[in-house]
């Protein structure tokens, strides 16, 4: 299994960033994928999640409004299009597959695989 995720760097506040996960070696259209991220000292914190088939999508309180999360199940990749980004969400981005139902989205114990982290910085 490989979740590879790109697309970070270096942004201005108010700035936008895109962040890509190619995933390979399981069932992608099978599984929900989710976004954490893990600022320097803090916990890994859930940023968003989408279902299997794209229907239902999910969002951290910090977020909302600002990040989207979509998929394309026939490249197996699934993207989180950041906007309108601000300093604290500088942090280390991971993608994560599992077979969540909805209670346990925001879980990161939920999701059985995970990539190897992308950096975001937000700075002028």
């Amino acid at each position: 299994v490989q979740l590879q995720a790109s697309g970070g760097g270096l942004v201005q506040p108010g700035g936008f960033l895109r962040l890509s996960c190619a995933a390979s070696g399981f069932t992608f259209r099978n599984y929900g994928m989710g976004w954490f991220r893990q600022a320097p000292g803090r916990e890994r914190e859930f940023v968003s999640a989408i279902k299997p088939n794209g229907g239902t999508t999910y969002y951290g309180d910090s977020v909302k409004g600002r990040f989207t999360i979509s998929r394309d199940n026939a490249r197996t990749t699934v993207y989180l299009q950041m906007n309108s980004l601000k300093p604290e969400d500088t942090a280390v981005y991971y993608c994560a597959a599992g077979r969540f139902i909805s209670s346990s989205v925001y879980n990161k114990d939920a999701y059985a695989y995970w990539g190897q982290g992308t950096l975001v910085t937000v700075s002028s």
